[in-house]
């Protein structure tokens, strides 16, 4: 696939799984920003993909992809967007040269040339021809993300395939990896690379006729598919971060009524695309554990220190242009001030935020004063007795720490500041008023 439509297609996804498939044609395309026509090709191509990678789906081209979606949900040890990574974000061509490359390589090292002609005699005939260049650019690319290595010795140079880690294992040690590898990329931020990284595991197992069984030995339950979908550009920015590069995008809010807009090359039918086109300088990313979403946190020439939702990042480009060492230095620490007291990512005026939790009953292990002291962070316990204590910090804001302390529903009062007091009991009064014994427009 081209890069663009690897962001068409992260959005296309995104918002599938959100509305569930509750969406027509019509109102899928208006809000991606795109055509009725384009939304069936990208349906069409998805649909190969998840046929191609998912053996386990249903075949029948009949079903809704909403439906196999659906269907594989509760398959949480092989998370089903996982698909679009194994699709390489290539173009057709690319990903049947590179396959190429790989299989001759599987029994011996090779040369650039060797490759050339191996490649040039199983191509399909109605792809193009591939020249020397563009194999030492696929074999510099296979070499950088560590699939094959370079032998040592004069020139030409030979390759080799780069599967040391597993040839060197017994069986019982392979196991154990991929049981560990399995929970890590199951429990542990971000995940993708530890998926893909378990599946090469699996089928080496599977090549030496170790049967895994017809159980996995740990089952999980995934939450959040946008975490999956986001981190195809959360290594690009942690690499801009690395090299202090300046990135541009096109960014798309929450609040804004579409969330894609394709790139028209055709200047007869360009059109205003309703995203911002930002230019940014990357400094950190964060990510929101209670909603599953990752945060870019920047520098802008302008408006100083600005943070973007990366689910509305598209069509993002890295420019050569870095920034002084010097002056990158001095933005994190204004960042890092900045974001002291954060909950998350607010940079508002820090506020001091007193809540009473009332402990549960003596019967009870007191599960309220373990939670608190689990994700309470930097805030501190005090005034302790054997009804309730009085937890205590100092946050930029209150926006988002009130959805935690909602979270403890009668077991937590705030007590100060006194705006915030009165906005939970608006909102306490609120809710009350959905669950009165007779409702007149029930």
């Amino acid at each position: 696939m081209a890069k663009e439509s690897f962001d068409k297609e992260i959005q296309f996804l995104r918002m599938l799984v959100l509305t569930s498939g509750a969406y027509s044609r019509g109102q899928f395309a208006e809000r991606l920003g795109i055509s009725v026509h384009t939304f069936d090709k990208t349906i069409k191509r998805l649909k190969d993909i998840v046929s191609s990678v998912q053996q386990n789906l249903p075949q029948s081209k009949g079903k809704e992809l909403a439906e196999t979606i659906r269907y594989s949900y509760y398959d949480s040890t092989d998370p089903m967007l996982l698909f679009l990574y194994r699709a390489k974000s290539l173009k057709e061509s690319e990903s049947q040269r590179i396959s190429l490359l790989l299989a001759a390589m599987q029994d011996s090292s090779l040369t650039t040339m060797e490759l050339l002609d191996a490649c040039c005699s199983t191509l399909p005939a109605e792809l193009p021809m591939p020249d020397e260049k563009t194999i030492r650019s696929d074999l510099k690319y296979l070499e950088e993300v560590g699939v094959i290595a370079r032998e040592p010795g004069p020139r030409p140079f030979r390759y080799r395939i780069n599967n040391d880690l597993v040839t060197e294992l017994t069986q019982d040690e392979l196991l154990d990896l991929y049981h560990f590898v399995d929970v890590m990329s199951n429990t542990q931020i971000p995940s993708v690379q530890g998926y893909l990284l378990r599946d090469g595991l699996k089928k080496q197992l599977y090549r030496q006729q170790e049967a895994l069984g017809a159980a996995e030995p740990f089952l999980y339950k995934y939450h959040y598919y946008s975490r999956i979908l986001d981190e195809a550009n959360l290594f690009t920015l942690l690499d801009c971060i690395r090299k202090r590069r300046y990135i541009s995008f096109l960014y798309f809010s929450p609040k804004k009524p579409k969330s894609y807009a394709s790139k028209n090359t055709n200047p007869l039918f360009e059109r205003e695309a309703e995203g911002s086109q930002e230019r940014t300088l990357p400094l950190q990313v964060v990510y929101d554990h209670q909603y599953g979403r990752w945060y870019l946190l920047s520098y802008d020439s302008r408006q100083g220190i600005k943070k973007y939702r990366m689910e509305g990042m598209t069509q993002m480009e890295v420019e050569e242009k870095a920034a002084a060492e010097e002056d990158f230095l001095k933005k994190r620490e204004e960042l890092d001030a900045r974001i002291k007291y954060s909950w998350l990512i607010d940079t508002g005026r820090p506020i001091t935020v007193r809540a009473r939790f009332y402990n549960p009953g003596h019967s009870q292990p007191n599960f309220i004063k373990e939670r608190v002291l689990l994700q309470g962070q930097w805030g501190v316990i005090m005034d302790e007795d054997e009804h309730s204590f009085i937890y205590e910090i100092i946050v930029n804001g209150t926006f988002e720490i009130k959805p935690w302390l909602r979270s403890f529903g009668s077991s937590c009062e705030v007590v100060e500041p006194a705006f915030l007091r009165k906005e939970m009991i608006e909102e306490w009064k609120e809710l009350q008023t959905y669950y009165e014994s007779v409702r007149e427009n029930f």
